[in-house]
């Protein structure tokens, strides 16, 4: 079996593929968006969107086993990879590799404010560096027929936010670049850490919005702040599509009701514990790859936020899972701890 084969093969071979639809998708977020998270929010939602963490060009091309860095199950669908790097050839030597792979999509990552991105010209400094960033979609786009999309800020530092950012879109736009994800929020690279940077300064929605207005013809998504399915069903009255963060990860139930919500169509979960239930497979087959229970069951953590034993199953897991040999018993015994109720509406 090839390596290829092996990465897409551990669920649901054969699986038809959802068609690529950016209304509600799940943001990337490093260490969260994991392909274990991945494969369990697909317990809650078939529609959704689902990002990879960012992964740099260096780490695919000079990275081993690649399979680290770009495996992923079938039943992900529709994923998209999104990639951090800043130099055109590699990112569109990474983005073919992306397409052969599989992925429905790749984006490139024009948010991220750590230090240790900004040193290797990756992230939200781009926003500073509109033609780096058009270089290196032209480069992608000629490379790939999949989707290629960026994800940016409203600005960084200094910047103005509509003179800036109206010259940033203007310029990755005429690259081809058709779809923009924007974080409504500045992002502040001096100053202040990731950390503080998420609830400063202030989200400025109403920008994203008067940018989708200013260009129609491209396609709008906004991201940050957003915790509920009214409020992305408000955000959708003004934009093409919602990107939810840490909601998605903390309370992973919101994504239960997205199918029927955004979608009009049912979604695969009747109750947590019938969620729960249907990530066990997966579970047991990562195990027999190696894998530690709790590198898997940490995703879950928040599956039964604010139920009765919820404290419970979260301590169990936790105290639990890391332990040598730890298996399915433990996961079971978890569950055992939170009172199974008939099936509820979901979010």
């Amino acid at each position: 079996m090839t390596e290829k084969a092996t990465a897409t093969t551990r669920m649901n071979t054969g699986t038809k593929r959802p068609a690529l639809d950016r209304t509600f998708s799940v943001a990337p977020m490093m260490d969260w968006t994991t392909r274990d998270y991945r494969a369990f929010a697909r317990t809650l939602t078939r529609q959704a969107l689902l990002y990879t963490e960012m992964v740099t060009t260096g780490a695919i091309l000079h990275g081993s086993p690649r399979e680290r860095f770009l495996g992923y199950d079938e039943v992900e669908h529709p994923i998209a990879l999104q990639l951090g790097g800043s130099d055109p050839g590699e990112l569109a030597e990474c983005a073919a590799i992306a397409e052969e792979w599989g992925y429905d999509e790749v984006n490139l990552n024009v948010g991220c404010p750590s230090d240790r991105v900004q040193n290797n010209m990756i992230g939200a400094c781009l926003m500073g560096h509109p033609e780096k960033v058009a270089a290196a979609v032209r480069a992608m786009r000629e490379a790939v027929k999949i989707p290629v999309t960026v994800k940016c800020r409203i600005g960084i530092d200094d910047q103005d936010e509509d003179a800036d950012l109206e010259r940033f879109i203007a310029q990755v736009a005429d690259a081809g670049c058709e779809v923009f994800i924007v974080h409504a929020r500045k992002a502040w690279l001096q100053g202040l850490s990731p950390k503080e940077n998420r609830d400063i300064p202030p989200l400025n929605y109403p920008r994203v919005h008067r940018l989708k207005a200013s260009r129609p013809e491209l396609h709008i998504g906004i991201n940050g702040g957003i915790k509920t399915l009214d409020e992305c069903r408000e955000q959708l009255d003004c934009v093409d599509s919602v990107m939810v963060g840490r909601e998605a990860y903390q309370n992973p139930w919101l994504l239960a009701g997205v199918d029927r919500a955004i979608y009009g169509v049912e979604g695969p979960a009747e109750s947590r514990h019938a969620a729960a239930r249907a990530f066990r497979p997966y579970i047991a087959r990562r195990l027999e790859e190696g894998a530690k229970l709790n590198h898997v069951t940490r995703h879950l953590l928040g599956l039964f936020q604010g139920q009765p034993g919820g404290r419970r199953f979260r301590r169990h897991l936790s105290e639990n899972g890391h332990l040598d040999g730890a298996c399915l018993r433990v996961y079971d015994d978890a569950l055992s701890l939170v009172p199974e109720r008939e099936p509820a509406e979901t979010a």
